[in-house]
């Protein structure tokens, strides 16, 4: 059999790939946004099969992030290892900011963070050289013009790895590739041959999303840009195309020289829709005349590349995940779950009607106490959409009471939303379909944020008993909801609109979860919903 390496090699919601390698293993990274627990790692040994093996943040450490937009919280961390111990940088904007943790051990624990307060800026990245010498890379206004005004750019300072300090002064180091390219960002560092090679992404996280890079001899010397920027972008290829937005590049070396890159990048659904979010891509790089090539001989992500011949190949295991008395590593809350409100206990997942709307009104991401707030806890639990076509079913048992409502709901960023929910009516029992969304003035991360957040009762019908199976079948852009009952498929709502929930203004910067929710819409209630028989199954990946 041909082994290949598909991509993507993490289909669904991953962003921002991070990568390493020690002891014979790759390990990657991605951003998790408002998901708890954070920060999921996967391990491979022959870069196409991919397991995951634990999640860096939890409440043991520390960890805190608010659900509100679906697109605040953590985000582009980077891994890199060292003498025994892993490190990962991140940005938690529910907390305090930059920070570091560390692990002996990839699967956790990790450590609390150590809270990098005097690190500006996004992005902050980790390069350690082969002497042990530290130093953060990050974003800013650090370019000085000869007018005096300041562009955007990468800076570089040397880091103090004991301490977990900074020591000296930042200095820029490069701009971009393009003269005054927007958004300079995920900056990563790599030491080969005498130079020393800065990988940076520009263009913005969507059409226009790039890989591009720089060298110097020296460390903190002004950066020279390959003439053949950018290494990779699919920005060429139009509005058209299955793969877009492709950036954020992190770079990995095997132990027998091939070198290899991950990427984020969206596959389009129907037209220009990112249902799936930014999802981790892979390409082969070559060096040339002292200069990465990525994917040689196309300068294009493609959907599968020959394995690498050198690494042992991993025979793929098809699991079908499955809740017993704990939830799947890949299953996730929205914000760190306070309280007990919820229980998993023989395969059934039990949550409790909390106050907190399904689709609270969007608050802005600069509010710093709406952020750290504890009180304010969705009843969620989810995993990644991770296929174009897939289903998704559950059993229900709940009893509504007034204002109480639960169900299954497939979530996008700002209020975007599919739910079939349970609720109570006249005194009867309903089955509602209902479109959810938000209409906003600009970003949730730009000042003055305002939106309003509106739904349409789609369907509504008798509800079935406890017995029946809620279901949403999808294809592409084409969304089905029924139940099924002694056999039977009884239709809901059909043919409804996957792209009302993916517009472009709602962005690719997360992509879709499937999951359960209950809630007592604005009241206190002791109510509980349980849901038995979970299920997720991909038809195509």
């Amino acid at each position: 059999m041909k082994r290949v390496i598909k991509n993507p090699i993490l289909p669904g919601f991953y962003p921002d790939p991070s990568i390493c390698k020690a002891d014979g293993c790759f390990y990657l990274i991605c951003s998790s946004f408002e998901l708890y627990p954070g920060i999921p790692v996967f391990r491979s040994r022959d870069l196409a099969h991919w397991e995951q093996i634990g999640n860096v943040m939890t409440k043991e450490n520390g960890f805190h992030v608010k659900a509100n937009t679906f697109t605040g919280g953590v985000m582009a961390p980077t891994i890199r290892y060292y003498d025994g111990m892993f490190y990962i940088i991140n940005t938690n904007f529910s907390d305090r900011g930059n920070y570091i943790v560390t692990a002996e051990d990839p699967a956790g624990p990790w450590s609390e963070p150590y809270w990098l307060d005097d690190v500006p800026g996004i992005d902050a990245s980790l390069f350690i050289d082969d002497d042990g010498s530290a130093y953060i890379l990050g974003t800013g206004n650090v370019v000085k013009r000869a007018d005096g005004s300041m562009d955007r750019g990468i800076w570089l300072c040397e880091f103090d790895l004991q301490a977990m300090k900074l020591t000296g002064e930042p200095t820029a180091i490069w701009d971009s590739a393009l003269r005054n390219a927007a958004s300079p960002e995920a900056p990563h560092l790599y030491h080969k041959d005498g130079y020393y090679y800065l990988v940076i992404a520009e263009g913005g996280t969507e059409h226009y999303h790039s890989v591009t890079v720089a060298r110097s001899r020296e460390i903190k010397g002004w950066y020279e840009g390959f003439p053949g920027n950018p290494v990779m972008t699919h920005r060429q290829m139009g509005y058209d195309c299955e793969i877009a937005n492709v950036g954020h590049a992190d770079l990995v070396e095997t132990d027998s020289g091939n070198w290899y890159a991950v990427m984020l990048a969206s596959r389009t659904i129907g037209g220009y829709y990112k249902n799936l979010g930014r999802e981790t891509y892979i390409c082969p790089v070559k060096w040339e005349r002292g200069w990465p090539v990525f994917s040689p001989g196309t300068g294009k992500i493609e959907w599968e590349y020959e394995a690498d011949p050198d690494l042992p190949w991993t025979e793929e295991l098809m699991e079908e995940e499955q809740i017993t008395d704990q939830l799947p590593a890949n299953w996730c809350f929205w914000g760190t779950p306070y309280g007990d409100f919820w229980k998993v206990e023989n395969g059934e997942v039990t949550l409790k009607c909390l106050p907190r709307r399904i689709n609270e009104p969007l608050k802005c991401l600069l509010d710093e106490s709406e952020n750290g707030r504890k009180d304010d806890c969705v009843s969620f639990i989810g995993r990644r959409v991770t296929g174009i076509d897939y289903r998704f079913s559950c059993r229900m048992d709940f009893t509504p009471q007034e204002n109480e409502t639960a169900g299954l709901v497939l979530l996008q960023a700002s209020d975007h939303q599919y739910r079939m929910e349970k609720s109570l009516k006249d005194g009867e029992e309903v089955l509602r379909v209902i479109l959810s969304w938000s209409e906003m003035d600009v970003p949730p991360h730009f000042p003055n944020f305002k939106s309003e957040t509106k739904e349409k009762v789609l369907a509504e019908i008798l509800a079935p008993s406890a017995d029946a199976e809620l279901c949403v079948e999808v294809e592409g852009q084409d969304f089905n909801f029924f139940y099924e009952e002694d056999g039977q498929r009884h239709p809901v709502y059909e043919h409804a609109d996957g792209r009302l929930i993916n517009p472009e203004i709602v962005g690719c910067m997360t992509g879709m979860m499937a999951g359960v929710f209950a809630s007592a819409n604005g009241k206190e209630s002791g109510n509980r919903a349980v849901f038995s028989e979970m299920s997720y199954r991909d038809a195509t990946v």
